[in-house]
């Protein structure tokens, strides 16, 4: 049962754009798990950019360092 939660700052992306986004990437996450499409679900966080390091980094991105499959170039 893949989850795929994507946090980012805001973005104006309409339902047809968060639609395709979404069916993009469940493509990839059914090809690599040989998974479902009913089994994949795919979550879409808007987070504005002066939050983003207390919601984002300190709770899920910097503890998290060594658990990360593809790291940020960025540090906080």
């Amino acid at each position: 049962m893949p989850h795929v939660d994507i946090k980012c700052f805001p973005r104006d992306l309409n339902d047809e754009q968060k639609t395709a986004l979404a069916a993009d990437i469940a493509e990839v996450i059914i090809r690599h798990f040989n998974s479902k499409d009913a089994s994949v679900s795919v979550a879409l966080q808007q987070v504005q950019q002066q939050d983003w390091k207390a919601q984002v980094w300190d709770t899920e991105i910097g503890p998290k360092m060594d658990e990360l499959i593809k790291k940020p170039g960025y540090s906080m």
